[in-house]
This record gives structure tokens, sequence and C-alpha cells, in this order.
């Protein structure tokens, strides 16, 4: 069987926190948060791309409580067009509630000093670990 890689982001305003898993593996790794103000911005996420041999990209969605869209929902779904100009992949949405909250309480509860980058990578790791779960048996 032929190795089926994916791609997740956390996409923020400033930041795009990455992580990615190999399906012989199936354990979500956080790779370099990347900086949207970067002028080769696009170029890091399509090199990412082909250097883990991605054959699927996760975008993690934002929602309001309630489930509603909202404001970074819609921004959201710019960049997943803007992304698909760049790289022509498959792309998934990923429910990504509370992901930031939780990878933020986990590195707090590490004692240890952090970036807010940190937080967008096991974000991102979050987001791919539900996908990932949410697809068990089905890759």
């Amino acid at each position: 069987m032929q190795n089926h890689n994916i791609l997740a982001l956390d996409v923020g305003d400033k930041r795009v926190g990455m992580a990615m898993s190999r399906s012989d593996v199936r354990v979500p790794v956080a790779l370099p948060t990347l900086d949207r103000n970067e002028q080769d911005f696009w170029e890091q996420i399509t090199q990412a791309a082909k250097q883990y041999e991605i054959n699927e990209i996760v975008i993690g969605l934002p929602r309001g409580l309630e489930g509603q869209d909202t404001s970074q929902t819609k921004a959201a779904k710019e960049f997943a067009e803007e992304l698909s100009r760049h790289i022509d992949l498959p792309q998934r949405w990923q429910d990504e509630a509370l992901t930031s909250v939780k990878a933020e309480s986990i590195l707090n509860s590490s004692g240890k000093p952090f970036a807010k980058s940190d937080i967008d990578s096991l974000a991102a790791t979050f987001i791919l670990s539900d996908y990932l779960e949410s697809k068990t048996g089905k890759l």
C-alpha cells in the first residue's frame, strides 16, 4: 500500500501552524509554524508539501460556540481558495474547536517558556489527530 501523507494547517491571521502524518504511522508530527507576512509564505507551504510528499491537506475550520460561521470561518475559506491556486491537492476541513486553547493549556502546564508559534503547530497536530481519528480504517 502506498503512503498517504497528510498536511494539517491551523490558519491564523498572522501565522499558520503545520503538522503532518504518514498513513503508515498515523501519528501527527508538528512542523515549523509559518509567518503569513513572509514574502515567500506560499512558496514555504508548497515546499513543505513537496518535501513531505503530501497527498491531502486538512485545514482547521473555525466555528462559533454554537457551530455557526464566523469571520474566522470566512477567513479560513478564503485562505483555502488561495492555497488551491498554489497547491493542487485535495483539501478537507476539520473542526478546530478549542485546539488552540488545548495547545496553550498543555504548553502552560509544561512550565517551560514557549512562543505563540508553538501553540499554532501543536494546534495543527490536534486538528490532524482529530481528522485521523474520524477516518480510522478509511485511508
